[in-house]
Formats: structure tokens, sequence, C-alpha cells
């Protein structure tokens, strides 16, 4: 017989010795399943004086008895249910992810990381901005209008990625984002003409953009609720790095290199970024491996995975527990396979979501919120030129404070947004389970998540119209570097608290939730970058930043009404997904009836 599969750390059984302790069998990847950080699971309602106690072992438990009557501890029935509950508390409900503390921030660092290229390559292109005009021989405008194009490129790609990586799995979306992407930079870097740069520019965001949508994806798949924040604030830190650093390595680069060797720099990133990528990364997607527990398929697993599988397979010397396992695993892939329905990805997707009440009013505060941001930082390379007659390298140095303020808004919302949940969770009466996560139809995480989100708000609004007359009356540099950081801080953290938010609202869907997200604020930002610059050379710096931080100020009675209603609609779009699964299953029950009959 050929060798089979290695087991896998939810579908192995335990076996029980003569002594009645529990010897647990070589697992797929320990860290997984336990280690220091997150220790197995006892039961409460078995302990005494603090000490698990075993059962007394039951007759029916030999590998003899082929038929055993079923009892209430008995896993259920579907091949995935059977792989994720393996593990349970009193509670019933299976972990949230099997992945242990290291294993979710070593997969959180690694979307962050592919995340941070698409505000890199947005921001890495501003202190050129100037140098790529007069060689091209085009106007600020013309200029601006390939920020425009990039804008809306990178609100519609994500509705094809999220799509994607919701049906097909993170890792294969995952590259093909960055084969895209590493294309786009080696053409941009070989072009000469602004009809090479914009369209190239256009196929460039398309390749980076998807990956901030597919970040947020991984943390739904790997964290609950009540860590969520933490996880998400992570996840957002190397996309809030980019408007740090890549001003100033753009400045660098097109000063002593030329602005062609941004693309060549960019390009170079992203190939050293697959080599860990491909080797270690995991795929999270849980239509594809479930909580963790379900083996991807192998054209889907990394080499790390599929080494460690091999050597494992090898360590396990009973043939009868191998094949039971890998029988189960082949279920359990069919079934997650067959729940998939692979097919084209549907762009129209994102505009479902888009039209549910809650979410398309946070989408489109959110999506005010960015064009406010993008305002500020599309202007600086123009006004800091005419206020202060700076170069290429001193115009990508003043963006450094601006990125700090983004950096430290994703480290610093995360743990307030947590805490906020906690807090609430306790008002309401309900347990925190970071491990399984929590019901959320009579959760008001309206509120737990918004309830942050205030004060950034107003401070933001706040310094952007002092940012405006700070302009105006040409104040010293530390003025707007200042304010520079202070908006980075407040509009970021409150823009990250939005987008956490949505992902809670859809966590079925979360990079197909991010898409909308992305969908709305690009196309709203590039139409603000679009008239940026008229609105500021017509009304003049102040009144042009105080128009902006008024609309900002208008339009938050949208987040009122969400978190009072919010709760409610969310309850009214359950029922009716709810209704319409038992329709479909209903409609398949029928139709498989009536090719039995036939």
């Amino acid at each position: 017989m050929s060798s089979p599969l290695p087991s896998h750390p939810r579908d192995v059984p335990e076996i029980r010795e003569k002594d009645e302790k529990i010897i647990p069998r070589p697992s797929f990847e320990d860290d997984r399943t336990s280690g220091k950080d997150e220790p197995m699971p006892i039961d409460e309602t078995q302990t005494i004086s603090g000490k698990p106690q075993i059962p007394p072992a039951d007759p029916q438990d030999s590998p003899n008895n082929k038929d055993p009557p079923p009892n209430d501890g008995d896993p259920p029935a579907s091949a995935v249910a059977d792989l994720e509950a393996a593990r349970r508390t009193s509670t019933g409900r299976p972990v949230h992810s099997v992945f242990s503390k290291r294993q979710k921030q070593y997969i959180v660092f690694m979307a962050s990381w592919a995340g941070f290229f698409s505000p890199l390559s947005a921001n890495i292109y501003f202190p050129a901005l100037n140098t790529l005009a007069a060689e091209l021989r085009v106007s600020s405008e013309m200029i601006n209008l390939t920020l425009t194009s990039y804008m809306i490129f990178q609100g519609l790609a994500p509705t094809v990625f999220g799509d994607l990586a919701d049906m097909a799995g993170r890792r294969p979306t995952y590259l093909l984002c960055f084969l895209i992407y590493i294309a786009a930079n080696i053409g941009l870097a070989l072009q000469s003409n602004y009809a090479a740069l914009l369209v190239l520019r256009c196929l460039q965001s398309s390749g980076s953009s998807g990956t901030v949508a597919l970040a947020n994806g991984v943390v739904a798949d790997v964290a609950s609720s009540s860590e969520r924040g933490t996880y998400m604030g992570y996840a957002m830190a190397g996309p809030m790095v980019g408007p740090a650093i890549g001003p100033v390595l753009g400045g660098v680069l097109a000063q002593f290199l030329g602005w062609k060797a941004i693309f060549w720099f960019l390009a170079i990133m992203a190939a050293v970024f697959l080599v860990p990528f491909l080797l270690s990364f995991p795929e999270t997607g849980r239509n594809v491996v479930g909580n963790g527990s379900v083996p991807p398929p192998r054209w889907d697993t990394s080499l790390l995975s599929y080494l460690k599988t091999r050597h494992l397979a090898h360590d396990d010397d009973d043939p009868l527990t191998r094949t039971r396992s890998r029988s189960d695993a082949l279920a359990a892939q069919a079934a997650l396979s067959a729940a998939r329905h692979l097919r084209f990805p549907n762009p129209l997707k994102t505009i479902h979501i888009i039209l549910e009440k809650d979410v398309g009013l946070i989408l489109l505060y959110n999506a005010l919120v960015y064009t406010a941001f993008y305002d500020v930082i599309s202007t600086i390379p123009l006004i800091f030129a005419q206020l202060y007659n700076f170069n290429d390298l001193q115009i990508g140095l003043c963006f450094i404070p601006f990125g700090i303020g983004c950096s430290l808004a994703s480290l610093v919302t995360g743990p307030l947004i947590d805490r906020n949940y906690r807090r609430v969770a306790a008002a309401a009466g309900i347990a925190i389970d970071r491990r399984r996560g929590e019901d959320m139809r009579g959760f008001p995480i309206e509120r737990a998540r918004l309830q942050v989100a205030w004060p950034l708000l107003g401070v933001g609004a706040a310094c952007m119209a002092c940012y405006g007359w700070v302009l105006q009356r040409e104040a010293p540099l530390a003025a707007p570097l200042v304010l520079h950081f202070l908006m980075g801080l407040a509009l970021t953290g409150a823009f990250n608290i939005m987008s956490i938010l949505l992902v809670d609202l859809y966590p079925s869907s979360p990079a197909t939730a991010t898409a909308a997200n992305n969908l709305c604020r690009c196309l709203m930002g590039a139409a603000g970058t679009g008239v940026v610059v008229q609105m500021v050379e017509g009304m003049g710096r102040g009144w042009c930043f105080t128009f902006v931080a008024g609309v900002v100020v208008v339009g938050s009675p949208m987040l009122w009404v969400v978190q009072r209603r919010g709760m409610g609609w969310r309850e009214e779009r359950r029922v009716r997904v709810e209704r319409r699964e038992k329709e479909k299953e209903g409609e398949r029950e029928r139709r498989g009836r009536g090719e039995g009959m036939g």
C-alpha cells in the first residue's frame, strides 16, 4: 500500500493507557495546538482541587468495538466539523483558530509586510512628481492624474482579488498580486513617456492594492473579535509605515539615482518578500482550511509545512491511525472544496455589501475621512516647494512626521479598541472567550468600536483646519510638521477603527468587505486629489483645508446613526441570509431527489 498522508493535529484520536493518562499523538504542527503560548484547554466541569480528573475508561472506547453507541460528547457528523471540533471545552464550541499565538503573530507580520507595498508604491512616488513633470514635459495637473488613476485602480482591483481570496484562499491570491506588481514595476523602470507611465501605474496599483484587503482577511481568519483590534493594529502597521519611509526613500532615489531607480527598488523588494512567503506562509482562508485544522490542498501548501508533514509521516508507526487520518482529511478537504464553487471572481459582490444600510453609511463616512487624509499628503510636494523652495529629498523628509503618526495610530488604537470591547462586553454581561469568539447576535459591536473613534475624529478635524491657516500665514516649517503628526495619528486611527468594524460586520467575507471599503475610499479619494489643487489655488490654503475639515465634521452623524441602529440592521441581515441559505439548501435537496428518481 502506498504511504498515506501523515496525521493532522485535529484528527488523531487520543490513546488511553492502562494508568488512565491521556497521551496525545504526534501532531502535524505542534505549535498549532499546544505550546507555552496557548495550553490545551481543560474542561472545567471535570476538575477537582485544580487538577484535571480523567473519567474511568469506557469499555465502548475499545478499538475492537466497531460501532459504539452515540453520546452527547460525540463530534458532529460532517467531516469539516469533525476536524474543527476535535477539542472543545464545556461551551461545546470549537476554537476560532488552531494557530498558536506565535504563529498568529508571524502570519499577521507577513500580512502586514505584504500590505506595506501598496502605500509604499503610492508615497514613494510623491517626491519625484515635480521631476517627472519636468522630464516628461507635462503639467502638474497631468502628473496628478497619475495619482488619480492609481487610486481608481486601488479601489477597483480589490473587488476582484477580495472575492478571489474569499473563494480560493489567501496564498494563491497573494502570489497573483505580487506577480502582477513585479511585472508592472519592471515596465515602469523601462518606460520613458507619459502614456506608459499612466497605464503601468494603473497595473502597479492593481497588483499592490489587493494586499491590504488580504491582510484584513487574514486577521479575521486567525483572530477572534475580542483580540481583533490588537492584531488588526499589527496588520495595519505595515501599510502605515509606507507613508513614513516611502517619501524619504523616493526622495533619496530620485535625487541621487534618478526616478527610474524607484521602480527597480520596488521590484527587488517584492521579489525578496516572496522568498519567505512561499517557504513558510500557511493558508488561512476559512473556506479552505476551516479554523486551520483542515489541511490545505498540496498545491496551496507552504514548503515548510509540506516538509514537516513528510517528516511526521515517517515518525508515525501506526498505519491504522495514518489511514484514518488521511481519510478524514480528504473528506474535510472535499467538503470545503464542494462548498467553495470556484468561479471567476465577481466584483459586483462588493456592490451588495455597499447597499447594506449600516455598511453603506460606514463606507461613505470612511471615504470622506480618507479623502481628507489624502488631500493633505497629495498637496505637500506642491505647497512645500512653493513655500520653502525644497528639492525632492527635502520634500521626502517632510513626510516623516505624517508617517510616524500613521504608524503609531495602528499600534496605539488596537489595544484601545480591545480594551473598550472588554468594557462593553462586561457592561452587557457577556463573557469573553478569546479562543472561540463571542456570539455577535446580541453584542453591540458598533458601540464597542465607534466609541474609540469619536475623539480621534475631533482632533483630526481640528488639526486639519489649523493646518490650512498655518500654511496660509506661511508659518515656520515646524508648525505644519507637528500638525502632520497629529493628523496622521488621529485620522489614521479613526480610519482603522471603521475598517475593523467592517470586518466585524462581515466575518465570513472579510477580504470582500475590505475591498468594498477600498472601492469607496479610493474612488472618492481620486476625485478629491483631482480637484484639491484647484481648490487650493481658488479658495486659498486656509479656506480649502477648513472646508475639508468641515466636511468631516458635518458627515459624522452617519456614525451616530450606525451606533444607535446598527445592531438591529445587522440582525435583519443575519435573518435574511439564513432564510436565503435554507431556500438554497431546499432547492439543492429537491434537485437531488429529482435526479435520483430520474
